[in-house]
């Protein structure tokens, strides 16, 4: 089978980890890259010898154009994910899908009509530990799920924020820790755990006033209909980038995710599980396992399976993010149901 040639929307910080996992990929050629920056795209289509365009729907045009990566500012993704799919193309989009639940449902319901897939960018889903967990949860080895807690701090400054004017608004970013960097760990909490009852939570601005509109610090305790609670905290004002903690405390085992896997026994036996997933160039505090993701989203093509990681898995930890922000203003438990109507 001829490889399936891509294109790149956006060569800016997360274009290599796309890049450099599409040229190790034999299922992929990449064909053209896309920058609003002509400098940027040109230089990247010279690293990987191919077409550069400064608009994707000049792109879009070309009909050997079989997939798109989308790797732009928050709020571009559905949009560009929207033009693509309409074209014939399966799209893979980086976190978070859309920024508004409308827009992540007609991303959904696009790809449904289209034929197309729609894949998201949930990497640490990926991660041999994460995999671990999964399989010692759905297999009943853990037992019920207890409670559980997630923690995300990480360090993002000034500078960092006016790297880009769309960065820390409301309009363009749609949130601040946690739409951006805590939106994975709050898909893995939900991968884990299971259907969400509900919602309640408080976001701030607590280090980073008069830097950006949205939040650097939220806490929110997710209840999953099983009963189980989740407390988790997330901030981008700490002095480093901590390793993502996530603590499972279920009937038989504790699972304790932190720079690695720790699985603890009722009896005090403990098994230590060492993160193996490597890609070049990846900072490990985005984990580990674009490389990963990328190959098994083309594996899918190729053989006509449906990708795991779907528009409906990105519209969950979406809603989970807004029911955060919502709840933070309404001062209450936003119940998963009012989430789901809002979605349509």
């Amino acid at each position: 089978m001829l490889p399936l040639n891509s294109a790149i929307i956006g060569c800016g910080a997360i274009f290599p980890m796309h890049a450099e996992a599409l040229r190790q990929l034999p299922a992929a050629r990449l064909a053209a890259v896309v920058d609003i920056d002509k400098t940027r795209a040109a230089a990247a289509a010279e690293q990987y010898d191919c077409r550069s365009y400064a608009d994707y729907r000049e792109m879009l045009q070309d009909e050997t154009i079989q997939v798109v990566h989308i790797c732009t500012p928050h709020y571009l993704h559905a949009e560009m994910a929207l033009a693509a799919l309409r074209r014939g193309k399966h799209v893979l989009t980086e976190k978070p899908m859309a920024i508004e639940l409308a827009d992540a449902a007609a991303m959904i319901r696009t790809a449904r009509e289209t034929g197309r897939q729609l894949g998201i960018c949930f990497q640490n889903r990926y991660n041999a530990t994460s995999l671990r967990i999964k399989a010692l949860l759905d297999s009943g080895a853990a037992g019920k799920l207890i409670r559980a807690r997630g923690s995300v701090r990480w360090h993002r400054d000034e500078a960092y924020y006016r790297s880009g004017d769309w960065r820390g608004t409301w309009a363009m970013e749609g949130g601040g820790v946690l739409i951006n960097q805590a939106i994975h760990t709050l898909d893995l909490l939900q991968w884990f755990g299971g259907p969400i009852r509900d919602i309640r939570g408080e976001i701030a601005t607590t280090g980073l006033q008069g830097v950006i509109e949205v939040e650097d610090t939220a806490q929110a305790a997710i209840t999953f209909q099983n009963g189980a609670v989740a407390t988790f905290s997330a901030t981008n004002c700490h002095p480093v980038n901590d390793p993502v903690e996530i603590e499972l405390e279920c009937e038989r085992l504790t699972l304790k995710l932190a720079d690695g896997l720790t699985i603890e026994t009722r009896d005090g036996q403990i098994e230590r599980v060492e993160e193996i997933n490597t890609a070049t160039g990846e900072k490990s505090y985005w984990g580990m396992s674009h490389a990963v993701l990328i190959g098994h989203f083309y594996h899918c093509l190729e053989t006509g399976q449906s990708f795991p990681i779907a528009g409906e898995d990105g519209l969950t930890a979406l809603q989970m993010v807004l029911a955060i922000y919502r709840s933070s203003r309404e001062q209450r438990a936003i119940p998963w149901e009012e989430l789901a109507l809002a979605a349509g």
